[in-house]
C-alpha cells in the first residue's frame, strides 16, 4: 500500500471516530419533525469517512452503513437513520467525494469496514444502503467483498448500468456477479416520475444480473409523489416492515 494511501485512510479513519463537537450530527440529535433541513446540513458538514452516528456504539449485532449520493442535501436521510435504528444495529454515514469517481471511495470504504469488525467481533453482518450515485459505489461491493460476515446491500433509485459521463471518466462497467457472500436488493423508482432519469432515453436502474432481487416502487409514497430522494424513506419502511415479518 502506498504511503499516501496509508495516511489517507489514517485521516479518514481518525475523523470517522474521533469527532465529539456540540454539532456531531448524533442519531439521537437529528430532527427530521421539525429541523429536517437543519439535521442534513449538519450531516454533510462531516469530513470525507466513515462515521458512527451513535453516542454509545454496542458493536453487535447489525452494522449498517448509509452511502449517499452526489449532490446530497442529507435531509432525505434523516427519517430513514431515525427510523432503521434499534438496540441491535449500529448506524454509521459514510460521507464521500460524491463529485469523483466511485472505485477509490468503494476501496476506502472496504477498508474501514474491515478495521472496523476485525476488532469488533460480535458483528454479524454488514449492511449498505446507498441512494443514486452512491449505489455506483457500492456495486464494487458486489463482486470485491470477500470476508466471511455477510453483506447485505440496497441500493436505491441507482444508475447501475451506468451512465455516459461516469463509463467515460471513471471507467465504470456495471457489476457482472454477486458474490455468495452477498446479498443485493434493488429498488427501482418509476423512470417516469423520478426527476433523476425521466429525461433520459433509456432507464439506468435497469439491469440483468443473477441474484440481484429487483423491487419497483410505486407512484405514491404517504400521499406524495414518490420521486428520487423520498424513494430512500419508502425503501427503509418496506425493510423494517420485512424484518418483522420474519422474526414472527
Amino acid at each position: 500500500m502506498k504511503l499516501q494511501h496509508i495516511i489517507a485512510l489514517a485521516l479518514a479513519f481518525i475523523f470517522s471516530f474521533s469527532i465529539h463537537s456540540k454539532e456531531y450530527p448524533w442519531l439521537s440529535k437529528l430532527d427530521y419533525e421539525n429541523h429536517v433541513f437543519k439535521s442534513g446540513k449538519e450531516l454533510m458538514k462531516l469530513e470525507y469517512g466513515l462515521h458512527s452516528l451513535e453516542e454509545k456504539p454496542v458493536n453487535e449485532g447489525s452494522m449498517i452503513i448509509a452511502v449517499h449520493g452526489s449532490r446530497s442535501q442529507g435531509y432525505e436521510w434523516i427519517y430513514p437513520l431515525k427510523s432503521i435504528d434499534s438496540k441491535t444495529n449500529d448506524i454509521y454515514f459514510f460521507r464521500w467525494n460524491d463529485q469523483g469517481c466511485p472505485k477509490p471511495s468503494a476501496i476506502l470504504l472496504n477498508e474501514l469496514i474491515t478495521e472496523h469488525v476485525s476488532i469488533n467481533s460480535g458483528i454479524e453482518r454488514v449492511i449498505l444502503i446507498s441512494h443514486s450515485y452512491g449505489g455506483l459505489l457500492t456495486a464494487w461491493f458486489y463482486e470485491n467483498w470477500s470476508k466471511n460476515i455477510p453483506m447485505e446491500i440496497h441500493t436505491i433509485a441507482t444508475p447501475i448500468a451506468g451512465m455516459v459521463t461516469v463509463n467515460q471518466l471513471c471507467g465504470y462497467n456495471p457489476p457482472e456477479k454477486i458474490n455468495k457472500n452477498v446479498k443485493v436488493n434493488q429498488w427501482i423508482t418509476q423512470k417516469n416520475i423520478d426527476n433523476a432519469f425521466k429525461e433520459l432515453d433509456v432507464d439506468p436502474q435497469i439491469i440483468s444480473l443473477e441474484k440481484n432481487i429487483i423491487y419497483l416502487l410505486p407512484d405514491r409514497y404517504k400521499n406524495r409523489r414518490l420521486g428520487h430522494n423520498w424513494s430512500i424513506s419508502y425503501v427503509i419502511d418496506e425493510i423494517i416492515k420485512t424484518h418483522k415479518e420474519m422474526k414472527k
